[in-house]
């Protein structure tokens, strides 16, 4: 059984363009969803099928679109989140630019199930490319009346708008990107009250992500017993893992999830290169904390990976080898979360300073007694007492890097230098 459904026709030239993705059974889902079902029970198809969000949280889909009011008066608005910031991660840029019109699909299913009849997509504003293939794809839907009135002769009515964000990577944050799109500062909300009842322009509104929307054809098509015979129990379907770093063939793989970790890396991607073993490999993206060695038989699923104290988040896996300094590692990831803090919250605001100034010291042979005691108190202090969780996320990582690698972090203090060959550059 192939497990290849997300990428199966990324290959053929003209699946961007509308024509394309119809001959390969495009909109078809679309067509039965919005002609032949009602919205409760396209919510109650995709509660059965399991299919959780794919931005990080893993939250239910069905049961985060079953929260919408059915009785509000006024308009609902869907908002799909393409501002995919999270260093490690680009399966959603894939996604857009070789199948724009499968987001397009799974948003127009997702719109008739919550009764949102505009949607906006917001894109971070590096990603120029997709932004043009997107703008080119909502028009050819225009003009073929995918979008507009009527869709697809269904008498739904849905309307997409396209909203480039400035590149702030707290913006990937449903609330923060909400006050961003209201044209303010992109700060998180603090919630309650959710989404739901106060999103976006104060209207109710659904945030899914890119590769989340892109699921929703293939359930609607094949049904949730299709879908949950993928993946695992409780994490079902495929994914994609984009796998960087220090391996031999770095890029995109649709896998299902639980799938091994120590698989995608030697198998899928290549094992490591120049004859090097691993260090250490971030599951899902820069803010998920990260795994040694020995510790990469793991499943790829977010309840396997909860257990050995990391997320699947992005699905985005950073491999290291056992060259990488995981203090200079520590310095980076450190600066990225201190630049990025939107700086509302105290904790955060100046946990991540702090964090990033304890090592960097440290990296630079001016580490002293007490600072890996100081720099984990910091970061438990960071932890759960902010608005948005992006304080856990710059937390945990360091978190981790302490937990599995506080050897590297000794040597540095002990030896007042960087016992390490200098990788890359901070």
């Amino acid at each position: 059984m192939t497990t290849l459904y997300l990428t199966e026709h990324f290959a053929s030239d003209d699946y961007q363009r509308l024509d394309g993705y119809k001959r390969q059974g495009g909109y078809e889902a679309a067509k039965r969803a919005l002609g032949e079902m009602e919205p409760a029970a396209v919510i109650e198809l995709l509660q059965a099928a399991g299919l959780q969000g794919r931005g990080g949280a893993g939250f239910s889909t069905g049961l985060k679109w079953s929260f919408m009011p059915e009785d509000s008066e006024g308009p609902k608005y869907l908002v799909c989140n393409a501002d995919e910031s999270e260093p490690g991660s680009f399966k959603d840029r894939i996604l857009m630019e070789r199948g724009p019109h499968q987001v397009l699909e799974g948003i127009l299913i997702a719109a008739f199930a919550i009764g949102a009849e505009k949607t906006f997509l917001y894109i971070r504003g590096e990603y120029a490319e997709p932004a043009r293939i997107l703008e080119q794809a909502i028009e050819e839907a225009y003009a073929k009346k995918v979008l507009g009135k009527n869709v697809l002769g269904t008498g739904f009515r849905h309307d997409v708008v396209l909203q480039r964000g400035a590149g702030a990577y707290i913006c990937g944050e449903e609330t923060g990107l909400l006050e961003s799109l209201e044209g303010k500062k992109g700060q998180p909300r603090k919630k309650p009250p959710y989404p739901a009842q106060h999103g976006a322009f104060g209207r109710p509104t659904t945030v899914n992500n890119v590769e989340t929307f892109c699921h929703v054809p293939h359930i609607v098509n094949r049904g949730a017993d299709w879908f949950r015979g993928i993946g695992t129990e409780k994490s079902p379907g495929s994914t994609l893992f984009g796998v960087s770093g220090h391996v031999v063939r770095p890029g995109l793989f649709e896998l299902p999830l639980g799938t091994p970790l120590d698989e995608i890396v030697f198998e899928h991607a290549g094992g490591i290169h120049d004859g090097l073993r691993v260090k250490g490999v971030i599951p899902g993206g820069l803010s998920m904390p990260v795994l040694p060695a020995n510790q990469l038989d793991v499943p790829m699923a977010n309840e396997s990976l909860r257990e050995r104290g990391t997320m699947l988040g992005t699905g985005g896996v950073i491999v290291m080898d056992e060259t990488t300094c995981m203090v200079r590692v520590a310095c980076v990831v450190t600066y990225f979360f201190r630049d990025e803090s939107c700086g509302q919250c105290t904790q955060c605001r100046e946990g991540t300073g702090w964090m990033h100034k304890i090592v960097e010291r440290i990296e630079r042979g001016a580490g002293k007694p007490g600072d890996l005691e100081l720099l984990l108190d910091v970061a438990a202090k960071m932890e759960g007492q902010t608005i948005c969780a992006f304080s856990d996320a710059a937390a945990w990582p360091v978190q981790g890097l302490l937990r599995h690698f506080r050897e590297d972090f000794e040597a540095h203090i002990r030896e007042a230098r960087c016992p390490f060959l200098e990788s890359f550059d901070l």
